[in-house]
């Protein structure tokens, strides 16, 4: 049995190998080298393992006379329809070159787009979790600790100290059930939200949320507009791209939206048409107006690509923001907690000292 390199090596195959096969392959393409001999380079020079494998099975099948599209959709959790569909065009067109260029210049935005993101969102989740670590480990071992020595003390406790013995003594008794429960909860509710139903609520939920709602509107928005614009200026026909998009689309409202714009299309309506529907409520009139121009003009694809390039620029601007916005709040919320348990322990000790009448 032919063995299959996507079995256990798939999660290593990173973006940054998938722009620089389509890349270097445009560049040799371009040079008049063989797809054979360009893929027998690119298996010598790539260090992942995994891609390697799999440039292999594509070696052989090009060998055996496929078409280079044909033996990148064996492996469809690595090129997914846009990439395939962008080479197919090319092949049957003879641009391939063209196209392969086209693919990683849109590859290469698409990941430097969602780097931005991840980057925006890394200090405040990294902040979050490690203060929610050191919480629950200064809970559950540090502050039973006090319930005694508080205990002890001949004087009324403040009302802040009392919450704390509260915390304290719960934190003593429950603490690694609590602990566990939480994180239960976590991982059950990721599970939750995949059950389709759920999580086209949760998706829908997300766009109302304020700060974050802007932000999936127009990561879905340049991604959308983006990947369309660069299929059409590859010569995928518009329906086809639509298509493509809407297996492409993770966000289940979006990719409503595209599926019913795609199916409208089929019945010769224009995408304008769709976008300017009031159903299609987290698309803004800018898109169907631009939308418009292009098909009327003739330039559908340059004006998909110039909202594309504006909705990054606008995630770009939320993302800065949010991080201005969240910084404070976070130091904000994690000095109000640290003060709270310093003065709770502060102020019986504080109080006992008072009453303690020196000896003459």
């Amino acid at each position: 049995m032919k063995f299959n390199p996507e079995i256990g090596f798939l999660s290593r195959v990173s973006e940054e190998d998938k722009i620089l096969f389509a890349k270097h392959l445009a560049v040799m393409a371009k040079s008049g080298i063989s797809l054979a001999e360009s893929i027998e380079v690119l298996i010598r020079q790539t260090k992942t393992s995994a891609f390697k494998r799999v440039l292999q099975g594509v070696l052989g099948d090009l060998e055996n006379g496929q078409q280079l599209s044909k033996a990148l959709s064996r492996y469809p959790k690595i090129f997914d329809p846009f990439y395939v569909n962008l080479i197919e065009i090319g092949e049957d067109s003879g641009n391939l070159s063209k196209n392969l260029m086209y693919l990683a210049d849109q590859l290469e935005k698409n990941h430097a787009f969602q780097s931005k993101i991840k980057s925006a969102l890394f200090y405040p989740a990294i902040v979050l979790s490690l203060a929610f670590v050191v919480g629950m480990g200064v809970s559950i071992f540090a502050l039973p600790q006090l319930i005694t020595i508080f205990e002890s003390f001949d004087v009324p406790l403040p009302w802040n100290t009392q919450v704390l013995i509260f915390i304290a003594t719960v934190m003593r008794d429950y603490g690694i059930a609590i602990f566990i429960a939480v994180i239960a909860l976590f991982v059950g509710f990721r599970l939750f939200i995949r059950i389709p139903r759920i999580r086209l609520i949760w998706h829908r939920f997300l766009l109302k949320m304020p700060l974050v709602g802007p932000l999936v509107e127009n990561t879905q928005l340049t991604l959308l507009c983006r990947n369309l614009g660069v299929m059409i200026q590859g010569g995928i026909p518009i329906s086809s791209a639509l298509g493509i998009q809407e297996r492409n689309t993770d966000n289940l409202v979006y990719r409503g939206y595209v599926a019913g714009i795609r199916a409208a299309v089929n019945t010769g309506k224009t995408i304008a048409s769709q976008f300017f529907l009031q159903e299609y409520k987290a698309i803004p009139p800018i898109v169907g107006k631009m939308v418009d121009v292009g098909e009327k003009s003739g330039k559908l694809d340059e004006s998909l690509i110039y909202l594309g390039d504006f909705f990054e620029s606008s995630v770009d601007n939320l993302t800065k923001n949010i991080s201005v916005i969240i910084e404070p709040v976070l130091l904000f919320v994690i000095a109000s907690i640290v003060a709270f348990v310093a003065l709770s322990i502060i102020t019986p000790i504080y109080q006992l000292t008072g009453s303690i009448t020196p000896t003459s």
